[in-house]
C-alpha cells in the first residue's frame, strides 16, 4: 500500500498528507476550497481536481472531514467510491476507507454497510492532538473495525499517530471519541469552576493546578489545556468552539438514540449551547472556561 488520498485538507488533514508523505507514501489530497488545496501543493502534496482521481488511483483514502453529513455525501454521493473506485478481477473495489473525522456512529455503521457489497472496507479512527498532533504524526487514534480491515490500515494509521487503540468493530471508534470529547467538554467546565472557587479564596491558579495534577482529580484539561491555552491567555488550540459544540451535539443525539437519561451530560450539553454570548463560534474551544472565570 504506498499510494494514499487525503479528502479534506483543512488544519489536521494537511497535517496528515504531510505525515504520510514523511513517512515514504505517496500522497493525492483533494478539498473542495481552493485556499486548502493551494496550501497543500504549495507544501508539495499532490493535488486532485476531485474526490474520483483519488478512488481510482489509491489504495487507501483517509477522511478529515467536519460534519457526518459531509462524510455521508462524500462517500455515497455521485462522486464516491461506489461510482468511481478501480474494480479488481472478481469486479469488486480493493480500496480501504479510514474516516479520521468524529461522526455519529450511527452515520458509520449505515456507510460502512453501504460499501462492504462492493469490496470497500471502512474504517472509523477519529483523532485527538489537534493541528500540532496531525503535523508531527503524535495523534491519538481510537479505531473502529474488523480485526482485517484494521491490521491492514495499520501501516498508514501508524505514520500518522503515536498511540492507537483498537476498541471494537465499525463505528466504536466514534461512540469511544464522542464519550472523550464530552468528558472534555464537561472537565473544561468543572475544572474552571474548581479555579473559580480556589482562587476566590486565595490560591493561586498555578500552584492549585500543581495540587490537582498530583491528586486525583487530575484530567487532560488540568494537564494540557490550562497550563498550555488558558492560564497563559493563549486559547490559540486550533480547534474552536463550532467543532466542540459540534461533537457535544453529536454526543447528546447519541444518548437520545439510547433513549438515556444522563442529567450531568444535559447540563453540560446546555451550557456549551448556551456560551454563545461568552465564546462565539469562531473562538478556541478553551474559551468555554471564560464562563466561569470572568
Amino acid at each position: 500500500m504506498r499510494t494514499i488520498g487525503v479528502i479534506g485538507l483543512g488544519n489536521m488533514g494537511r497535517g496528515m498528507a504531510l505525515s504520510l508523505r514523511r513517512r515514504g507514501f505517496a500522497v493525492i489530497g483533494y478539498d473542495p476550497a481552493p485556499a486548502a488545496r493551494a496550501a497543500s501543493a504549495a507544501d508539495g502534496v499532490a493535488v486532485a481536481e476531485g474526490p474520483r482521481a483519488l478512488w481510482q488511483a489509491c489504495e487507501a483514502v483517509v477522511l478529515s472531514l467536519p460534519t457526518p453529513d459531509v462524510v455521508e455525501a462524500v462517500l455515497l454521493g455521485s462522486d464516491g467510491p461506489l461510482h468511481g473506485a478501480k474494480s479488481g478481477p472478481d469486479g469488486k473495489a480493493d480500496l480501504l476507507v479510514i474516516d479520521t473525522s468524529t461522526s455519529h456512529p450511527d452515520v458509520t455503521r449505515r456507510i460502512a454497510a453501504a460499501l462492504e457489497p462492493a469490496g470497500i472496507a471502512l474504517v472509523d479512527a477519529p483523532v485527538s492532538g489537534g493541528p500540532k498532533g496531525a503535523h508531527a504524526a503524535t495523534l491519538t487514534m481510537v479505531i473502529g473495525g474488523s480485526d482485517a480491515a484494521v491490521a491492514r490500515a495499520e501501516p498508514v494509521l501508524a505514520a500518522m499517530s503515536a498511540t492507537r487503540v483498537h476498541v471494537g468493530g465499525v463505528g466504536a471508534g466514534h461512540v469511544t471519541k464522542l464519550a472523550n470529547n464530552l468528558l472534555c467538554a464537561a472537565h473544561l467546565i468543572t475544572a474552571a469552576e474548581a479555579v473559580r472557587m480556589a482562587r476566590d479564596a486565595g490560591v493561586d491558579p498555578e500552584r492549585l493546578l500543581a495540587g490537582i495534577n498530583a491528586g486525583s482529580g487530575r484530567s487532560g484539561v488540568t494537564q494540557v489545556n490550562f497550563p498550555t491555552w488558558v492560564l497563559n491567555g493563549a486559547f490559540d488550540s486550533g480547534f474552536t468552539m463550532t467543532l466542540m459544540r459540534k461533537d457535544v451535539r453529536l454526543a447528546e443525539a447519541l444518548i437520545g438514540a439510547l433513549d438515556l437519561d444522563l442529567p450531568l451530560s444535559a447540563e453540560v450539553g446546555r451550557l456549551w449551547r448556551d456560551s454563545a454570548a461568552t465564546a462565539p463560534d469562531d473562538a478556541d474551544f478553551n474559551a468555554i472556561v471564560k464562563l466561569q472565570l470572568a
